[in-house]
């Protein structure tokens, strides 16, 4: 039974096969559970969500995205100086090989953020394979150390050059968000200043889709994950499944309509 939610029964059916001769068949996992998990809970129609017990809203208004993190990776929030730490290993994780640079230029201009980045963050298996044992928690931790520093650089690189500017560097002293901006938006010649109002929205919304269950890109990354595949090319499977326009492309086409809507004054004739 689970510890919230609606009075389910579970039916554990692994050994289905070997007692009865017989398969169920259940298109799109509707009635199946691949594993138990005490890390998130999602009531859709009830507007609930919880991070290891923690409502979404209260993580939203007195935490960051570093602390959610953390939260999620280990179970608690963390005290200042687990916090220190931990924002410490990040940021040692920011920079990606130099050489990387020149892999976003075999891109068309006008290609598609999401193919670049199930393409970027696949590569990054070709830098980071050696001397790791996905069986130990240490090598585990490093992994997600690495990928939860370098997707905004990732990201901020394919921006640059898909509209033709020198790449940014992170840099350290800056929250995750702040960074993030800093990255997509500062140029060699001009400094750029953060907006806090800008840089507390990223954070929210970093907060917002930190997870949310076993969802169609996390059960990709954990079916290709069941082989000890490397981390990134897993995380590459899961991106490419966030990629379809029933999962997080729905967000992408939330934001055409928004463009073309433009303005307040146009929202009525829009409908």
């Amino acid at each position: 039974r689970g510890t919230l939610g609606e009075d389910i029964n579970f039916l554990d059916i692994r050994d289905l096969y070997a007692k009865t001769n017989s398969f169920t068949y259940d298109p799109g996992f509707t009635c199946t559970a691949s594993c138990t998990s005490g890390i998130t809970y999602v009531d859709g129609p009830k507007g609930q969500c919880l991070y290891r017990g923690y409502p979404v809203a209260e993580l939203c208004a007195k935490c960051d995205f570093m602390e959610v993190a953390h939260l999620l990776l280990n179970g608690e929030l963390p005290d200042r100086k687990d916090k220190r730490r931990f924002v410490e290993q990040i940021e040692s994780e920011y920079m990606v090989h130099e050489r990387f640079k020149d892999f976003f230029k075999v891109f068309r201009m006008n290609a598609h953020p999401m193919a670049i980045m199930v393409a970027a963050t696949g590569s990054l298996s070709a830098y980071y394979h050696d001397n790791l044992d996905w069986s130990r928690p240490d090598d585990r931790e490093v992994s997600a150390m690495r990928l939860i520093a370098k997707m905004p650089t990732l990201a901020a690189m394919a921006y640059k050059s898909h509209i033709g500017e020198p790449v940014v560097y992170p840099r350290a002293g800056m929250t995750y968000a702040e960074n993030f901006l800093h990255m997509m938006h500062a140029t060699p010649t001009k400094a750029y200043k953060v907006n806090p109002i800008h840089a507390r929205a990223i954070d929210k919304f970093l907060i917002l889709h930190a997870d949310h269950e076993q969802n169609a890109s996390t059960s990709t990354v954990r079916i290709a994950g069941s082989s000890q595949a490397n981390p990134f090319a897993c995380i590459a499977a899961g991106i490419a499944s966030l990629w379809g326009p029933a999962h997080g492309g729905a967000n992408e086409a939330v934001i055409k309509m928004l463009n073309e809507i433009g303005s307040v004054e146009n929202i009525l004739e829009s409908f």
